[in-house]
């Protein structure tokens, strides 16, 4: 069963917003925290816990493989030591590699964890400040589609997912709140989708609205025109083109089938076969043809039309598109505004530096090598960003 709550998609909610639109808070980030917003701390719980979320999430396919969540900055001490538990070909492996491994995939899950909850702080700070909020009832009802959606009808059923999954019913529970309630935010923007810019992207995009013409054809490609012409004058003289093709032909790809090419559009090929082609009429020889690669005899056998979508066709597609692109356009704009908010008062602790912290300073490239098992082993893919959120009361 594949998980309709984004596990990238993450949250917090773990204090009273009105204490994070009141002040700034504590100047700094309170022990036993990873990062302070407004004097709001995250705590290093709540992080670990949404870290080991992800990666339980992307070992549900592997059930049987251990669950690794490196967690314990700068030393690794425990990773090194799970991760050589479980994976017993990493024994041979020096700590100071598995170290390595360790630090690069807690820092992708450390930076996609902690800046979702960072910004879902800001979201919800901001909608308290527009008063936009979110009902039991509407997450009940919300939940309740997700359920069904999911093909959840029982309580066992429910609870066989969240274990697969690593949810706690708070975590669902938050997830769907803000979910609904980064769509009331996203709601706010102009994101409908008018008939002019509908024709407008169907003018500019004329080309993706239907197939080109194609055609079959048989070729021979000779070195010399000479050979070129022996291949025609054997071809009126009824030969066949598999014969003529064998004995006469240089090109590999259609030598031994009698010089058949499928479904060619115009420009695939050499510019002089392509021209000349698509300039024959059907089931007449032409030739020689001088090209790129020698000369060529060329046959068209079939000429399948080009097909061109109307606009009233394409109109559903053209609009859910734009639409799909304003909507991120809105997320993108939100993002920004609430960062530019809230952003100078989020502070975040040493080895716990994202992009959304204040002071963040992008590091400077370097060079990656292939990851060992260790990869594997700790879960290192990183999620998709989106803009949906969930929180875990449980892990305040």
């Amino acid at each position: 069963m594949k998980s309709r709550w984004s596990i990238s998609a993450l949250g917090a909610f773990f204090v009273a917003i009105a204490l994070f639109v009141a002040g700034c808070g504590s100047s700094g980030v309170p022990s036993g925290a990873v990062a302070s917003v407004g004097g709001n701390p995250i705590s290093k719980r709540a992080l670990n816990h949404w870290m080991y979320v992800v990666v339980k999430s992307q070992s549900a396919q592997s059930p049987n493989s251990p669950i690794i969540v490196p967690n314990d900055p700068p030393g690794f001490q425990t990773c090194i030591k799970e991760a050589k538990a479980g994976y017993p070909q990493l024994k041979k492996e020096s700590d100071a590699a598995v170290r390595k491994t360790c630090q690069g995939v807690f820092t992708q899950l450390s930076t996609e964890v902690l800046n979702f909850f960072i910004q879902d702080y800001w979201y919800q700070a901001y909608a308290h400040k527009l008063g936009i909020k979110v009902t039991r009832a509407q997450i009940a009802k919300q939940l309740a589609t997700e359920k069904k959606n999911q093909g959840i009808k029982t309580n066992a059923a429910w609870q066989k997912f969240l274990k697969q999954y690593g949810y706690t019913p708070q975590d669902i529970n938050w997830q769907t709140m803000f979910s609904l309630l980064n769509k009331k935010l996203v709601a706010r923007y102009d994101t409908k989708v008018t008939k002019a810019e509908i024709a407008a992207y169907y003018k500019s995009h004329a080309s993706t609205f239907g197939t080109p013409e194609t055609r079959n054809m048989r070729i021979v490609l000779a070195k010399t025109k000479s050979s070129a012409e022996q291949a025609l004058a054997a071809l009126r003289h009824g030969q066949s083109w598999s014969t003529v093709a064998k004995r006469y032909s240089t090109d590999p790809t259609t030598k031994n089938n009698g010089g058949l090419l499928q479904d060619v559009s115009k420009g695939q090929q050499d510019a002089a076969l392509s021209s000349a082609a698509f300039a024959a009429p059907l089931h007449k020889l032409i030739g020689p043809v001088k090209g790129s690669f020698g000369y060529y005899v060329v046959e068209v056998i079939k000429i399948t039309p080009a097909t061109h979508e109307s606009l009233a066709k394409a109109t559903p597609q053209i609009k859910s598109t734009l639409a799909q692109q304003k909507s991120q356009n809105a997320s993108t704009e939100l993002g920004r505004k609430t960062k530019a908010l809230y952003g100078a008062r989020t502070i975040c602790a040493r080895y716990y530096v994202v992009s959304n912290c204040h002071g963040y300073r992008k590091p400077k490239p370097t060079t990656t090598t292939t990851p060992s098992a260790t990869s594997t082993a700790t879960g290192s893919g990183t999620a998709t960003t989106k803009s949906s959120t969930t929180t875990s009361s449980s892990s305040k």
